[in-house]
């Protein structure tokens, strides 16, 4: 097993979104280590966040194993057009979908936008997420909580509804939710609420996708090292980032790739509604 870092990280911080060249250590996306195997050949995925992070691991993941991609994210060009260059480079088209998911009708014109490029979905990995920490429920703003509900919650809503008239049988959505759904964070009270919603949306969406043959599944991270660390938790708590789960590190984010092959290669075709936990150890029941 490889040697991935452990806490204490240097102090740092960076303003949202973030990117992942900043950080210190950089995170493993899986940019020399994930070798595919054609599990997704000939597939179309529509990622959002893909720019960074979990959905960059799981962008080069599903590059590699022969998909082209869609990739959305809010305005980190730079990392961006340094994702879909890996993605170039194992042979696959990529096209950039920069703008505000918080947004209904940016949601609708992504899923246009990837239809019109490619000619329908296979996979909707709806990944964005926005987060940040507050001590008390006073200082949560109804803007940032309108916000966060927009970005983590509404936009999955906006994003299914508009991908599924272009999906066949053998399609699937996966949906980024996280430990918070059943273990929440009281500091990151938005965030956590938004992904407690995403574990049931998943579970009555695949059930009402069943009889079209779509299935949908969520992963279900621990702490990840990704640039919402540094950019929502004071530089002090970046630095033991991680510690306090049993593995005592964060995951990188290439290590939360295999769950999103696996819940979208056709060999999972009888997996639906279920939440894949990737938590290092601390238990998600």
């Amino acid at each position: 097993m490889k040697d991935y870092p452990k806490p204490p990280f240097p102090e740092q911080s960076q303003k949202l979104p973030g990117s992942f060249k900043k950080m210190r250590p950089r995170p493993d996306h899986g940019e020399t280590s994930w070798r595919g195997a054609g599990r997704l050949d000939g597939m179309v995925a529509l990622i959002t966040g893909g720019d960074s992070g979990i959905g960059r691991a799981v962008a080069i993941a599903y590059a590699r194993e022969g998909a082209d991609l869609a990739i959305a994210y809010l305005n980190e060009t730079d990392d961006a057009k340094d994702t879909a260059q890996i993605v170039q480079e194992a042979g696959r088209d990529c096209l950039l979908l920069p703008g505000d998911l918080g947004d209904p009708a940016h949601c609708r014109d992504l899923v246009a936008r990837t239809v019109e490029q490619f000619g329908r979905i296979d996979i909707l990995v709806n990944n964005a997420a926005h987060q940040m920490k507050f001590d008390e429920i006073s200082e949560i703003s109804d803007e940032e909580w309108r916000s966060t509900f927009a970005v983590n919650i509404d936009a999955m809503f906006h994003l299914a509804k508009a991908a599924i008239p272009h999906m066949a049988p053998g399609a699937s959505i996966i949906n980024t939710a996280s430990i918070n759904a059943d273990k929440p964070n009281p500091t990151l009270l938005a965030y956590a609420t938004t992904k407690g919603a995403i574990q049931n949306f998943t579970a009555g969406l695949a059930q009402m996708l069943a009889k079209k043959g779509i299935r949908v599944n969520a992963v279900a991270p621990g702490p990840v090292w990704t640039p919402l660390i540094p950019a929502s938790f004071p530089p002090e708590e970046v630095a033991k980032f991680g510690e306090n789960y049993p593995m005592k590190r964060p995951a990188q984010p290439v290590e939360l790739a295999s769950s999103y092959v696996m819940l979208a290669e056709p060999m999972s075709s009888f997996v639906s509604g279920a939440t894949i936990a990737v938590t290092g150890g601390m238990p998600m029941i």
